[in-house]
C-alpha cells in the first residue's frame, strides 16, 4: 500500500495528464493469458528446466503452434508485395493470374496505397458471393459489408454507452472471448453474463438467458446479444433450432444480434453443421427475417487458413436502416482502411483455388482427442472451433492453495504446469466461468510432431 501511494504521489507531481486517463481503461485488467506468455518466453529463452521442450497451446495462433502457412496464400502475397515476381518462373500461373487482378483494383497498382474505407469493392463482391453460396442462396449486398481489422470493437462504438441505469449492455456468453469483454468495457459497456450449460455440451438455454437479462435491467440498459457459434472456447455448434429460438428471443426483447462465426468452417464432429444465423433468419421468413438485426463477423486470422498477424475480418450488417448504415460509414471512415495484405487473405478466404487450377490439389491437401479418460478432468465433446475446453476437478487443498496465493485455482494449475512440465495452456477463469468451476483453454489445430509431443507431455503431467 505505501509503495502504491508513492507511485501515486510521483504521477500527480510528473504527469497531470494520467490522472485524465479514462476511467473506462483503467478499470480494464489484462487477462492471466499474458502473464503466463511472458513467463513462457522467458523460459524459452535458455532457463534452466527439468524438461526438453516448451509447448506453448495457450492462444488461438495456430502458426504460432508450428502449423505452416498455406503455400498459396503467401505466394499470392509476396507477388503483390514484389510485383518483379510476376515476370518470374517460379509462381504457378493461378498465382500469377490472382496476383495482378489484386493489384490492378489497388491505386497505382500498390499495395501500399489506401482503399476504401469498406475495403476494396472486389473483395466486397467476393466475400459477398462467398456468403450467398454459404448460406445456399440467400442474397447478399456488397454495400453491407465492411472489411476490418478483425475487431468487434468499431461495430460496439456504435451503440454503446451512458451511465448508470442507462449504461448499454451486452449479454455475452460464459465462457466467452476475454478480448471482447475488454472491448466492451473499454468503451464503458456492461457485460450482462449468460451460462452455457456445460453439462448438456455446452447448449444456450433460453431460462437462462431471460433470468440474465431480467437481472441485468435492474442496473443497466440492455441493447445486444453476443453469440459465438462455433463457440470459443468450448467448441459447441449451435443447432439450427437452437439458433431460431435465440433470434426469436432477440426479436422479443428487441436486441442487437452479434453473431461471432469466424470458426465457421472449422467442424470436426460429422453429426454437426454450422448454419450461419444469416441464413436461419433469412428462413424464418417474416416478421423476423425483415426485422431483426444483426451483425455477422469472420475472419481470415482463425479456421483453415490461421493468417492472425494479417489481421483480415469482415462484418455484414443485415437490416439496418439506412440511415444508421450511414452511420456506420461515417464511423468506419475513422479507421481509414484495414490493411491490405488482410483484405487479400480475405480475397484468396473467399475464393479459394478452384479444380483444375494449378494450386488445386496442393491448396487442399492441408485438411477431439478424448480427454475423459485423464484422471481429474472431463471434457464435452468438441464439435467445432479450434479449441479444448475441459473442465479440472480439483482436490480441495489445491483450491485452498490457490486462494492462500490470491490466484484463481486453475491459473495457478497452469503456473505450475508450465514451470514442472513445460506445457503453457490458458487458465478458464479468463474466459469467465460458473462459481466453484475450473478448466483449461488449448488450441486443438497442431502440426502432427507437435501433437504427438503434446500427447506425451499431458500423459506425464496427469492432464
Amino acid at each position: 500500500r505505501r509503495l502504491k501511494n508513492e507511485n501515486n504521489r510521483r504521477i500527480k507531481n510528473k504527469m497531470s495528464v494520467l490522472r485524465a486517463i479514462s476511467p473506462d481503461l483503467s478499470r480494464i485488467r489484462l487477462v492471466d493469458q499474458d502473464c503466463l506468455s511472458k513467463r513462457a518466453a522467458q523460459i524459452r529463452e535458455g532457463l534452466e528446466r527439468p524438461f526438453k521442450h516448451l509447448i506453448d497451446i495457450s492462444l488461438g495462433d495456430a502458426h504460432r503452434g508450428g502449423l505452416q502457412p498455406i503455400t498459396f496464400v503467401r505466394q499470392v502475397i509476396s507477388a503483390c508485395l514484389y510485383p518483379s515476381l510476376l515476370d518470374s518462373g517460379r509462381l504457378p500461373t493461378d498465382v500469377k493470374s490472382r496476383a495482378r487482378n489484386l493489384l490492378k483494383q489497388c491505386e497505382g497498382e500498390s499495395v501500399g496505397s489506401y482503399t476504401a474505407t469498406c475495403g476494396l469493392p472486389k473483395i466486397q463482391h467476393s466475400l459477398s458471393e462467398f456468403i450467398s453460396r454459404r448460406d445456399r442462396g440467400v442474397p447478399s449486398s456488397p454495400e453491407n459489408i465492411f472489411i476490418t481489422s478483425g475487431s468487434q470493437q468499431l461495430v460496439l462504438r456504435l451503440f454503446v454507452h451512458g451511465k448508470g441505469s442507462l449504461q448499454t449492455g451486452i449479454m455475452t456468453p460464459v465462457p466467452s472471448s476475454p478480448l471482447f469483454n475488454m472491448a466492451l468495457s473499454s468503451l464503458g459497456g456492461a457485460v450482462v453474463p449468460y451460462h452455457l450449460c456445460e453439462e448438456e455440451g455446452w447448449t444456450l438455454r433460453l431460462d437462462e438467458m431471460r433470468r440474465a437479462l431480467a437481472t441485468a435491467r435492474r442496473h443497466c440498459n440492455p441493447m445486444g446479444l453476443y453469440v459465438i457459434n462455433p463457440g470459443n472456447p468450448v467448441g459447441q455448434v449451435q443447432s439450427q433450432k437452437s439458433i431460431e429460438d435465440v433470434i426469436r428471443f432477440a426479436a422479443e426483447e428487441k436486441l442487437f444480434l452479434l453473431a461471432d462465426e469466424v470458426y465457421q468452417d472449422s467442424v470436426h464432429d460429422p453429426t454437426a453443421e454450422f448454419v450461419s444465423y444469416k441464413r436461419v433468419l433469412h428462413e424464418m421468413g417474416p416478421p423476423y427475417s425483415n426485422t431483426v438485426e444483426l451483425a455477422s463477423f469472420n475472419s481470415a486470422s482463425k479456421g483453415f487458413m490461421g493468417e492472425c498477424g494479417l489481421r483480415g475480418g469482415y462484418v455484414e450488417f443485415v437490416n439496418l436502416d439506412s440511415a444508421v448504415m450511414g452511420h456506420i460509414y461515417t464511423l468506419f471512415s475513422t479507421e481509414a482502411c484495414t490493411a491490405v495484405m488482410g483484405q487479400i487473405a480475405l480475397d484468396i478466404m473467399a475464393n479459394p483455388p478452384r479444380s483444375g487450377d494449378a494450386s488445386y490439389t496442393a491448396f487442399f491437401e492441408r485438411v477431439q482427442e478424448t480427454l475423459n479418460s485423464l484422471d481429474g478432468m472431463s471434457c464435452q465433446p468438441i464439435r467445432g472451433g479450434i479449441y479444448a475446453f475441459p473442465q479440472l476437478h480439483l482436490p480441495a487443498r489445491a483450491v485452498a492453495k490457490a486462494e492462500e496465493a490470491g490466484v484463481a485455482p486453475d491459473l495457478l494449475y497452469c503456473m505450475l504446469l508450465l514451470e514442472e512440465m513445460g506445457l503453457c495452456v490458458g487458465p478458464g477463469s479468463e474466459h469467465l466461468q460458473r462459481k466453484d468451476t475450473h478448466h483449461l483453454r488449448y488450441i486443438t489445430h497442431l502440426p502432427d510432431e507437435l501433437s504427438v509431443l503434446l500427447r506425451d507431455t499431458m500423459v506425464v503431467s496427469g492432464i
